[in-house]
């Protein structure tokens, strides 16, 4: 593809570099470790540094296990220890009548027919040998959601000690590692954006869970709790209308704050507080996507109506950053919709809208690293975002095909894989292992050496 990005670079390549006084980083640890335990992984980045997946399978090849799961879902596994956790929702009893959604200006929604489980299960990485599945919540759902989501599409953390399960409307919940739940949290009914359903993930950093809770009526909060006993340490209100994405958590110059992309504003909040740091416009409707980092900036993206990226320069953000030199660069082309940005290295990785195009980025500065690659093999909408590891990148479409590509200047193909399921969760990686959740299975794939 030859059309060019309609870049609008606030600064030359030498101010930017000499602007990022800190650098930061998401996390605690200097090592990242091992295992998938959170939502795009443990650098928050879509990268596994210490995994090595393999390159080529299908139903016959490198395939360890494949179990079929107890409903649906477009929640993301993770992976910690011995142990894989999944999500589902579950249709129990006869079919009711239809309830339709009436939201205002509802579109390609799901009636509701039937009551629904919604279930916490953790499966052995061994052989997917169920360890447990745990029923939190049994109920008629007051939405039923787009025609392609799912009423599980948030995915779940852990801290090696506890799972935090976040269910929207159905309840937060802290489970030990046999299922058993510790403490729970009720939030209320969340009213979605054409009722197309929830998806934003938890975020744990250190001893605190964000959970955010933006929607069309009944008001806009982000909630901090204590992990271990649930006691809520803050909640603030937000000017925000239904978003998708999920906070994370930045550990820059010292002071750890959640950064939360959303239509209005991507926005700052101080991890101990709560307290608004920063704020800035530029983002269009239904974000999606979650933001990125890289040495001191936010990226955050999305694609709906229109287009738009920007980078943020965090060192010295304070109050209203629109406008300012804060706002390091902006597209408006080529950006992502429901997948989010892969941010491997020095290179930053975005899938246009839904589309199996796939742009590679400088994220300092928002420039091209050579042309758009068009992924051939994927024929339908993609909405697992892009995932890293051992030097490659894996790429899953609705289609059952995962395109697998080198992570280096090239990006050549190595690979088009197909598995007969159809995938909208995004893949988790750790040691020699991917895992694919689709709409019936769950997958692990591991060379045939094993780890």
């Amino acid at each position: 593809m030859k059309s060019p990005f309609r870049l609008a670079l606030v600064f030359t390549w030498f101010a930017i570099s000499s602007a990022l006084a800190g650098q930061g980083s998401p996390g605690t640890c200097a090592e990242p470790p091992a295992g998938w335990a959170q939502w795009r992984g443990p650098l928050a980045s879509g990268v596994a540094p210490r995994a090595n997946p393999p390159v080529n399978w299908s139903e016959t090849n490198n395939v360890r296990w494949k179990i079929a799961l107890p409903g649906q879902g477009h929640s993301s596994p993770i992976v910690s220890g011995d142990v894989v956790y999944i999500l589902s929702a579950t249709p129990v009893g006869e079919a009711q009548k239809p309830v339709f959604d009436s939201a205002p200006g509802v579109h390609d929604s799901v009636p509701v027919t039937h009551r629904h489980q919604f279930i916490a299960s953790a499966y052995k990485r061994l052989d997917g040998q169920v360890l447990w599945s745990k029923v939190l919540r049994e109920e008629w759902p007051h939405e039923g959601g787009h025609q392609t989501g799912s009423l599980a599409s948030n995915s779940p953390v852990t801290d090696g000690e506890r799972v935090y399960v976040f269910f929207g409307s159905r309840g937060l919940y802290c489970l030990n590692l046999k299922g058993e739940v510790l403490w729970q949290k009720d939030l209320g009914k969340m009213h979605t954006l054409h009722a197309h359903g929830e998806g934003s993930s938890p975020a744990l950093y250190g001893n605190t869970l964000i959970v955010c809770w933006d929607q069309e009526e009944g008001g806009s909060f982000i909630y901090a709790f204590d992990k271990v006993t649930g006691a809520q340490l803050w909640k603030m209100a937000r000017d925000e209308k239904t978003d998708w994405s999920t906070p994370l958590v930045v550990d820059f110059e010292g002071k750890p704050q959640v950064v939360v992309s959303a239509t209005k504003r991507v926005r700052g909040y101080d991890l101990a507080t709560g307290t608004l740091l920063w704020e800035c416009a530029g983002l269009t409707d239904n974000v999606v996507s979650s933001p990125v980092y890289y040495q001191g900036l936010i990226i955050a993206g999305n694609s709906y109506y229109s287009q738009a990226m920007l980078a943020i320069r965090l060192h010295g953000a304070k109050g209203d950053l629109t406008g300012t030199d804060h706002v390091m660069w902006k597209l408006n082309r080529l950006t992502p919709y429901v997948s989010s940005p892969l941010m491997y290295d020095d290179t930053l990785y975005v899938l246009r809208h839904n589309q199996n195009v796939l742009s590679r980025l400088d994220p300092l500065t928002g420039l091209p690293k050579g042309e758009p690659l068009r992924l051939e093999g994927i024929h339908d909408f993609i909405f697992a975002s892009p995932v890293g590891a051992a030097g490659r990148i894996y790429v899953t479409g609705r289609d059952g095909n995962t395109v697998v590509l080198r992570h280096d200047r090239e990006n050549a193909t190595l690979a088009v894989n197909h598995l007969d399921d159809s995938f909208s969760a995004s893949a988790a990686l750790a040691d020699g292992e991917l895992y694919l959740r689709g709409e019936h299975f769950l997958y692990c794939l591991a060379a045939k050496a094993g780890r």
